[in-house]
């Protein structure tokens, strides 16, 4: 009985290892991607950190005023 409890723990502990792994490789390409984006507008476009970053939370005030209906 203890056997069967131990093989069933390790796998599902490898199963769920997996999934976390999965989920990490997926935020870590994410997250080299957007800064990717960044540093490509920053040096191709010369926009500042501070600019980028008022225009994406002017995208989400956008997007947010398009849901609610404008309010």
């Amino acid at each position: 009985m203890d056997l069967v409890l131990l093989i069933g723990a390790i796998i599902i502990s490898l199963l769920i290892f997996t999934f976390l792994l999965r989920v990490a490789k997926a935020a870590i390409g994410t997250a080299f991607l957007i800064a990717l984006i960044f540093f490509g507008a920053q040096i191709l476009l010369g926009v500042g950190p501070d600019e980028l970053w008022q225009q994406t939370l002017g995208l989400w005030d956008n997007i947010w005023r398009s849901i609610s209906g404008g309010r």
